[in-house]
């Protein structure tokens, strides 16, 4: 038997930028992971502004930045940082607005939630 760490469950929403809601066109923004048994929450964001205005030239970017920046900021800091992680965790990836979104909730098994965050972070946003 090995003594490196243990597997361990998580759970990961991809965070969705949908400009215009009734096309149903979005792109991956960020990632939120959350592992309970590492006592680990996580969040990672970046928005292609060329990407997104490919899709909708008219979208408000600072207002898309702003959303995206208050999520990032409620993973870490803020009020909801304040309540235990897997609150934080269902906290972040409540719906909440029609232009930013929560994509479903994902799970899988890791050893190393950061480095998770970021396996996930560069295959399926950047």
């Amino acid at each position: 038997m090995g003594t490196g760490p243990a597997t361990q469950p998580f759970e990961y929403a991809l965070i969705r930028v949908v400009p215009r809601v009734e096309r149903g066109e979005a792109i991956n923004a960020g990632v939120i992971l959350y592992c309970q048994q590492y006592r680990y929450l996580g969040c990672r964001i970046f928005l292609n502004e060329d990407r997104l205005r490919a899709l909708d030239p008219a979208t408000d970017m600072t207002a898309v930045a702003a959303a995206l920046g208050a999520l990032e900021e409620g993973c870490h800091s803020g009020p909801p940082a304040e309540q235990p992680p897997g609150a934080r965790f269902r906290w972040l990836t409540a719906t909440r607005s029609t232009i930013v979104q929560p994509g479903p909730v994902h799970s899988g098994l890791t050893a190393d939630p950061a480095a998770e965050l970021d396996r996930l972070f560069d295959d399926l946003v950047r």
